[in-house]
């Protein structure tokens, strides 16, 4: 039976843009595991800002080639914004890294209603455009050399498509996945965790690629990358799908509404989360735990390198001591361990959203805190000892609890909250994130500086910071246990709720009743064509596997 004749009132997809919300309801026959790999499309491209270092070095010496040629020493901050006869300093790009991530939390807050609204397929496009488009721009900002362009570009136009399509997937995640919230929410937030993964060595050889003795091949890769994206974001945006109204999995029977007082079947308004206590300990959850990784993240090579030194080599000595021969081959060491670390975010993104979905999301953050605090006051013991196997083994499990961090919050949150609006009430609970984004490497950076000045060796510098950022867990598990069911004042009544299904352009049938039949939806989200379903997984499996495969042979360095 076609899904045509099985449709009661079906929408007039006619009368609807190609990008309309109404559009893409599923019909009978879909099958829900072609929405991950969908949004593995999009997470794998906009998960690039975090490789995006591999261009600072390239394009410090755009014009120099060889070496960096410096601008005057006297020239002003907009005369060196607007100079082409001399390279960028790599903290000036740097910028571009905040501008990403501040970016990112500012337009998940701003436009997450307007993307409830408007559905993932319109949201998947406009971020495709923006990110495309930012990398378009930079692309051009470096062939004329203008870095104000870079900013404008990526930082603040990608900024905006990096928000867009990191919640764009959410909340229809979680409505076709009401039976393993967890798991689905970490699938589409390990692709943001690989896309680096992916994207450094692959732009490594296409600037290789393109380098000339005139050009180290930037702007080229830019232009490359941003068509190879654009395509691959647009098919994940068009693979998008909603379940219809009322649609549930087959055989899956909602919690009833007591059975776990943490799990609400009701729903809260995005514009009513402001005032609402859970959303700001839930804020601070996620700040926490964030700020903590986040950190790390950003000094895990020279932290290596300078609490083992010469041992990284099977020399003794600290690192001021080693040779330039010697200073290179802990480079590739520590090259290793960066590469391990995000390993560990990316597996831990699923590994702990989908445990989630079986010890609760509470008690899942109750473990990050608490396992957490005590790998951070162990580190500075496993450094004074000398033991690199076991300092390595506990950063890697905190970057597994910093990656399921992120893919945890958005079914914490829809637990909390509710489905309707998760998505654009993850998007304002990212503004956590941009905050993290300071406050973790302000705190790491500026204490290493600190202790540098008081005279310590290196090999100790990093010891009171871990005491710090284990203080920082502390607050967070203070801030988690304080989370209690959220008062029923604040959530929609049937009046409101209806009336925001009806702006969300949710369809139904004749008289208000369901779009499809009972027997109708229960063809909806399993069957269909499995070879399309092993296609759109091969299409993400490959270039993932690829990138990982590629930051092993990295990592084993560690052990030879």
């Amino acid at each position: 039976m076609s899904s045509e004749s099985v449709v009661v009132a079906a929408p007039q997809h006619a009368a609807d843009g190609l990008l309309a919300k109404e559009r893409i309801v599923a019909k009978p026959g879909f099958n829900r595991w072609l929405v991950p790999p969908a949004a593995l499309a999009i997470h794998l491209c906009i998960g690039m800002a975090y490789g995006f270092s591999v261009f600072w070095l390239p394009l410090s010496k755009a014009i120099g080639i060889d070496q960096p040629l410096e601008c005057a020493k006297d020239m002003g901050f907009l005369a060196r914004v607007f100079a082409t006869g001399c390279d960028w300093k790599v903290s000036e790009l740097g910028w571009m890294y905040t501008l990403f991530f501040v970016l990112l939390g500012c337009s998940a807050a701003i436009w997450g209603g307007w993307l409830e609204r408007a559905g993932p397929r319109k949201a998947g496009v406009v971020s495709a455009v923006c990110w495309c488009g930012g990398l378009v721009i930079s692309a051009i900002g470096v062939k004329t050399h203008q870095i104000w362009m870079l900013w404008l570009g990526s930082g603040v136009i990608g900024g905006i498509g990096l928000g867009l399509g990191y919640i764009s997937p959410v909340s229809t995640l979680i409505k076709w996945f009401p039976d393993r919230r967890g798991m689905a929410t970490g699938m589409a937030i390990m692709g943001f965790g690989g896309g680096a993964l992916i994207g450094s060595p692959l732009a490594d050889k296409l600037m290789k690629h393109f380098a000339t003795p005139t050009s180290v091949g930037v702007y080229e890769t830019f232009l490359t990358m941003a068509v190879l994206y654009f395509v691959f974001m647009m098919a994940g945006a068009f693979g998008y799908r909603i379940p219809p109204t009322g649609w549930k999995p087959a055989g899956w029977t909602p919690p009833p509404a007591n059975a776990n007082a943490m799990i609400t079947q009701q729903h809260v308004h995005v514009k009513k989360v402001w005032g609402i206590p859970q959303f700001w300990l839930l804020w601070g959850v996620l700040c926490l735990n964030v700020s903590a990784g986040i950190g790390v993240i950003g000094m895990a090579s020279p932290m290596l390198q300078e609490v083992f030194g010469g041992k990284l080599i099977g020399v003794d000595g600290g690192i001021k001591s080693l040779d330039p021969t010697q200073l290179g081959l802990i480079a590739s060491i520590a090259a290793g361990f960066t590469g391990l670390l995000s390993l560990f975010n990316i597996g831990g993104r699923f590994f702990w959203a989908s445990t989630s979905d079986y010890i609760g999301r509470k008690m899942t953050y109750v473990v990050f805190f608490v396992l957490g605090f005590a790998l951070y006051a162990a580190a500075p013991s496993a450094g004074s000892a000398g033991s690199i196997a076991f300092f390595v083994a506990i950063f890697c499990v905190i970057l597994s609890m910093y990656g399921g961090g992120f893919a945890t919050i958005p079914a914490y949150l829809a637990d909390m909250f509710g489905t309707q609006m998760v998505g654009a009430i993850h998007g304002r609970l990212l503004t956590a994130w941009a905050t993290a984004g300071i406050l973790g490497p302000v705190v790491v950076n500026y204490m290493r500086d600190y202790q540098l000045s008081l005279g310590l060796p290196p090999s100790q510098v990093y010891n009171t910071t871990m005491y710090i950022l284990a203080g920082m867990l502390v607050l967070g598990l203070l801030c988690n246990l304080m989370v209690r069911p959220v008062a029923q004042k604040h959530f929609m009544t049937p009046e409101e709720l209806a009336r925001e299904k009806a702006l969300a352009h949710e369809k139904t049938g004749s008289n208000g009743q369901a779009l499809y039949t009972p027997e109708q939806m229960a063809l909806i989200g399993h069957g269909g064509n499995p070879a399309l379903v092993l296609a759109a997984w091969t299409a993400v499996g490959i270039p993932l596997a690829w990138g990982v495969w590629v930051t092993l042979q990295k990592a084993f360095v560690l052990f030879h």
